[in-house]
């Protein structure tokens, strides 16, 4: 599969001063936040799929949100949600699985059925995995977050074929975890000294190799020195 190499001039985020677009005009958009892991997850499905011309992005600032956001978009007043067909959904893994089924562009699910039952699994195990390594940081989180890494190594190890948790393709099982790999790798390292990568070989290759992918590399946090701030601030304070 090869990753759509186009790149973009983000739109200027969209805060309580501003004006809303153009709701339910047919326009297909997709409102996230650029520092949102879980907007992440829908952004690059996106890209992926080479979408960029069919799903507007409509950055939201979480700190200072429009109150329309809320009021005519999404009642959640979470990101992601997704603008299609008159209709507006949210939730990350729900809009992964959507935006694969409903829009153009490569399949993010292998046709092979034991593949396809162990991305379903895996994918369900990231409402595990994310918790378990955010509540780590409180804890002992070399110990604790690092059997969660354990078991990436070890999905890692199912299938041979290829870099990534079902092989060769790049696929709905890495969109789902990697913006928090991202965040946990920088956050782990600077505040614990911890290497999520020490020991284990298909996680760094992992890694790598989604790094080489312009879907995701558009997508990276921009600053790494604000993450770790941000996440003290949130997980380490009394």
């Amino acid at each position: 599969m090869a990753a759509t190499s186009v790149q973009e001039v983000l739109p200027p985020v969209l805060d309580s001063t501003s004006q809303p677009p153009s709701l339910f005009d047919g326009t297909t958009r997709l409102y996230i936040n650029y520092q949102c892991p879980f907007a992440q997850r829908a952004w690059i499905t996106r890209n992926v799929k080479g979408l960029q011309d069919k799903i507007k992005l409509v950055p939201i600032d979480l700190q200072n949100r429009p109150a329309w956001y809320k009021e005519k978009v999404y009642a959640p007043n979470k990101v992601p949600s997704l603008e299609h067909d008159n209709k507006v959904i949210g939730e990350s893994l729900d809009l992964i699985k959507y935006i694969d089924s409903n829009f153009e562009g490569p399949s993010l699910l292998p046709d092979d059925p034991e593949k396809r039952k162990f991305a379903e699994e895996l994918i369900a195990y990231s409402n595990t995995f994310v918790p378990e390594v955010y509540g780590s940081f409180k804890r002992d989180a070399q110990t604790l977050a690092g059997a969660q890494f354990d078991y990436l190594e070890k999905a890692l190890h199912k299938f041979d074929d290829g870099p990534f948790f079902l092989g060769h393709e790049f696929s709905q099982v890495g969109i789902a975890y990697v913006p928090f790999i991202e965040r946990f790798q920088i956050f782990l390292k600077e505040v614990f000294n911890y290497d999520i990568t020490s020991g284990r070989p298909k996680l760094a290759k992992l890694i790598e190799e989604v790094n080489k992918l312009d879907c995701y590399k558009q997508t990276k946090v921009v600053d790494p020195k604000k993450l770790v701030e941000y996440y003290k601030d949130r997980f380490l304070q009394a």
